[in-house]
């Protein structure tokens, strides 16, 4: 058994000015994160964690590790937040997934109300439970699936990375058959496509990876659109493991990172891979307009100094 196709999109969405949803997408370690906290600071909080989760060392195996690498996130977010004033308060979904190649076996970590899902044959079924007041309410019964869907505080998180000194990070494994495809995502997508569509989507595309994840993003801006919007999906085929993979290269320059997004300050987190859609050519193409009128007044200004 092997880790098979790999592809992972974070988008803006319609509505959302930044984005503030970030990934990794490192066979055979996974994970995204979905950043909460005003001003900048759930860009801050889900960058720090993917950096934290992104810079593991060694090989990892099951659970346990799952669950230290969330804890090391869940500490590099809360420190700056202790730190930085203006980061007070920040927190962060995170949810992970390591696949066991050896095993054949899929370790799931996760901490708030991004999800994971499995996609086997013909059925899609959620891996992960919502940490979430909406979720809570229809676990006791006190609401219907149908009311939390349209639930004024469907958003409102139970629990979360970088809020206190530790966290408590759900942890299970899974086993894994060839053909199954895994699906993290962040509540942008959840709150706009329903899991019927998720799945036709899935058959629409399939069952290919890099189709899957553009369709469902096209899918939830469809729809409105309101949040960021991010899909990390993977397959699990036939095979021998593959050999011990090397550390990542480091970013090729001009590929986005999570540190080019962190803000400024005493501690950066260090490149982890991340992609986005939808974000940041508008101000790429704002800025270049800039320096070009900068340029074209002191060329007028040298030109009327000379007239004179």
């Amino acid at each position: 058994m092997r880790t098979g196709r790999t592809a992972a999109v974070s988008d803006t969405g319609r509505r959302r000015l930044r984005n503030e949803d970030a990934f990794v997408c490192d066979p055979p370690f996974f994970a995204i994160a979905d950043g909460m906290g005003g001003a900048q600071a759930g860009e801050l909080a889900s960058r720090l964690a993917a950096s934290a989760l992104a810079e593991r060392t060694g090989r990892l195996r099951g659970e346990s590790d799952v669950a230290e690498l969330v804890q090391a996130a869940n500490e590099r977010v809360y420190r700056r937040a202790v730190e930085d004033p203006a980061a007070a308060g920040m927190g962060t979904t995170v949810t992970v997934a390591l696949v066991d190649e050896e095993s054949g076996t899929v370790a799931i970590g996760h901490v708030g109300d991004s999800r994971a899902y499995r996609i086997r044959g013909d059925r899609l079924e959620q891996l992960t439970a919502d940490h979430s007041l909406v979720a809570e309410l229809v676990r006791s019964g006190r609401l219907t699936p149908e009311q939390a869907a349209d639930h004024p505080h469907r958003s409102v998180i139970t629990r979360a990375v970088g809020t206190e000194p530790s966290v408590e990070v759900d942890t299970f494994t899974l086993e894994a058959v060839a053909g199954d495809l895994f699906l993290l995502c962040s509540d942008g997508l959840t709150d706009m496509v329903d899991d019927d569509e998720i799945l036709a989507q899935a058959d629409a595309a399939g069952r290919d990876p890099q189709q899957l994840v553009r369709r469902l993003v096209d899918a939830a801006n469809r729809a409105g659109g309101v949040d960021n919007i991010t899909v990390v999906a993977f397959e699990v085929v036939e095979g021998e493991p593959a050999e011990q993979r090397p550390e990542p290269a480091p970013a090729a320059a001009g590929e986005p990172t999570v540190a080019e997004h962190a803000g400024d300050g005493p501690e950066q987190p260090p490149a982890a891979p991340v992609s986005r859609r939808g974000a940041g050519k508008g101000g790429r193409a704002l800025a270049l307009l800039a320096v070009l009128a900068v340029l074209a007044a002191a060329a007028l200004l040298v030109w009327w100094s000379v007239r004179r």
